[in-house]
Order: C-alpha cells, then sequence, then structure tokens
C-alpha cells in the first residue's frame, strides 16, 4: 500500500507521518508513507491524505503552487475513487468555498462553505475562539466504517475558528457541540474529512487512521 500524504506548506506533516507509522506497525500493515509536493506520487497513491493548519485561503494557494497537484488529486480521488482523509483545514479543502480572508474556492468535492463561527452559551454569550481542546464526538452515521470501534462520546482535539455551513446532512459522519452543532467528520463514497486533529486525538485518532486504513469505499 502507497500512501501519500500531501504537503501543501502547512499542516502538521510530521506529526501526520508519525500517527500513520504507528499505526502501519501496529496494525502490520506492508505500507510506505511520503510525504510529498509531487503530483505523480498522488498519481501511484492507494490512499491520499490532505493536512492543513492556519488559513484556508493559504492552504489553498499552498496547494495551487504544487504543480499539477490539484489535477492530480482529481483523478486519483475522484475518478480513480483511491479512499482520500482531509485533516483540519485539509478537511474544509473539501468544501466548495471558504470565507476567511475572502472568498476562496475548494476543491467542491463536498457541499458547503467554510464560515466564521459565531459560538454562544445558554445564555447568548459568546464563547472563546478558536474552538480548542477537547471536544465529544456524536456519531451521525455510527455504522459508518471510519467510526468503527470509536465509543459514543469519544473525544478529539479540535483547534479551529471556522466550520462547515450549509453542509448536505447525508455527508455528516459526525458532529461535535461549541455552542452549537459543528461538523467533525464528514464523507461520502470514499471521501472523509476530520474538522478535528486525528494526529493528536490519542487513541481515538489512532483507531480513525487504522480504519481508514483498512477502507475499502
Amino acid at each position: 500500500m502507497k500512501i501519500a500524504v500531501v504537503d501543501p506548506g502547512s499542516g502538521n506533516l510530521a506529526s501526520v507521518q508519525r500517527a500513520l507509522e504507528r499505526v502501519v506497525a501496529e496494525q502490520g500493515l506492508d505500507a510506505e508513507i511520503r510525504v510529498t509536493t509531487q503530483a505523480a506520487d498522488v498519481l501511484a497513491a492507494d490512499r491520499i491524505v490532505l493536512p492543513g493548519q492556519g488559513a484556508f485561503a493559504a492552504c489553498r494557494r499552498g496547494l495551487d503552487a504544487l504543480p499539477g497537484m490539484v489535477e492530480a488529486l482529481q483523478s486519483r480521488v475522484i475518478e480513480d475513487r483511491k479512499p482520500f482523509l482531509g485533516i483540519c483545514v485539509g478537511m474544509q479543502l473539501m468544501a466548495e468555498r471558504g470565507l476567511e480572508h475572502g472568498v476562496t474556492p475548494g476543491l467542491g468535492w463536498i457541499e458547503g462553505e467554510i464560515a466564521p463561527m459565531d459560538p454562544r452559551d445558554e445564555a447568548g454569550h459568546k464563547l472563546p475562539l478558536p474552538q480548542m481542546g477537547w471536544n465529544a464526538l456524536h456519531a451521525e452515521q455510527p455504522d459508518h466504517p471510519l467510526l468503527a470501534g470509536v465509543a459514543p462520546g469519544a473525544h478529539a482535539y479540535f483547534v479551529h475558528s471556522y466550520a462547515l455551513s450549509g453542509g448536505k446532512p447525508a455527508e455528516l459522519l459526525a458532529s461535535a457541540r461549541y455552542g452549537a452543532p459543528v461538523a467533525a467528520i464528514v464523507g461520502r463514497d470514499n471521501l472523509a474529512g476530520t474538522q478535528f486533529h486525528v494526529e493528536k486525538s490519542s487513541l481515538v485518532g489512532l483507531r480513525i487512521l487504522a480504519n481508514f486504513l483498512r477502507w475499502t469505499p
């Protein structure tokens, strides 16, 4: 199995690589993990991971700056239907557009846009941003293979101030709550994305990564 971890110039690449290496070792998988900026590596990959952190627009510019990368992702993920996992802003880039620092087109793989959050408590007082820390996951589609072995109410680690808005209910796999519901895991067909950092989410994150590496959509 060839796993391509795309480097768009942002993201916890070393942490993602280490988490994947741990899962591969623990699961006894025969896999090669390559952090890459090369479209050719994506075209040869069996599974593709896109991490990202920071601003949506900057991550999109970083992706666009890699020659042939967007086209390779479209070919391998959408046309060849290879399993794809977006992490944090990598998940956000799956949407139609982002509204951070202007309007920036996304990859358009799922419905909705990445909009600023306005979280409030029950009394209507604003909650601090970014949403930072551990939040419980609520499975919207508990039978999805990525959620196998993830206990109800399991916690994952979030750091973000923008979130998916206007998404399609059928593409929401799990949610969290920060004042209001927040899209935590999205997906359809061979696509999946986590708003939280799987590589920082302890055993829950490792379980989701293991599920992703064994996923046969």
